[in-house]
């Protein structure tokens, strides 16, 4: 029987890169395999679902934006989406004033004005290398993408009720720009989903998590 495979997302202005980085250990442990579509813009990104469902159910999901993403195309597309593995949902429904949609309009604004050196000053450790290099790579898509980012829709919790496929979904209990309440709200409105929590000083790694919360949600 071939191996299952996995398409995941990445959120506002990361890459291919930081998800295979997260992902693709824990799928391999459960005989599943990770494609991380390099996508630039949200419209990349729903390309990415709709080649990959061609003729099949499949497994989705992704980071933040790509969780959202991911849920909201599932939602569209509930008889191509075999599952979801979710992390760190930032918003539901319209953004407003959410934590991470206002980073994401700030970030373009200093990139605009300032530079993205920058923009760049204000992060350390792991998380200055990952964006160091996503948004050297995202180019002159970096700010435009990050005004799309800003202002898109995720699905909605009555939306979130209509899906039935197994979901595993990982929070943070610490981060601010993805509070654990959306994740909390997410996991209570997909029927059967499973939430695993996590704390900052675990990340990014522990992320991966999510993979065992959507195999405990197909047992």
């Amino acid at each position: 029987m071939p191996a299952e495979t996995v398409l995941l997302l990445p959120g506002t202005a990361s890459d291919e890169v930081f998800v295979r980085s997260v992902f693709a250990d824990p799928l391999s442990q459960v005989g599943a395999v990770l494609t991380a579509p390099r996508v630039r813009t949200l419209s990349e990104r729903l390309t990415a679902l709709e080649n990959a469902s061609a003729g099949h159910p499949i497994v989705v999901g992704g980071v933040s934006l790509g969780a959202h993403v991911a849920a909201a195309w599932a939602v569209r597309n509930p008889a191509k989406c075999a599952g979801l593995i979710l992390a760190l949902p930032a918003w539901t429904g319209h953004p407003g004033g959410a934590p991470a949609a206002m980073a994401a309009k700030i970030s373009a604004d200093v990139v605009t004005n300032e530079g993205l050196d920058a923009a760049l000053r204000g992060t350390t450790g792991w998380l200055h290398d990952e964006l160091s290099r996503a948004w050297r790579a995202y180019g002159e898509q970096l700010v435009p993408h990050l005004r799309e980012a800003a202002t898109s829709e995720a699905p909605t919790l009555e939306e979130l009720k209509t899906l039935g496929v197994p979901t595993g979904i990982v929070g943070c209990t610490d981060d601010p720009v993805h509070p654990i309440e959306i994740a909390e709200q997410w996991a209570g409105a997909i029927p059967g989903a499973v939430l695993t929590t996590i704390a900052l000083d675990a990340y990014p790694h522990a992320l991966g998590r999510a993979v065992q919360a959507w195999q405990q949600a197909r047992s």
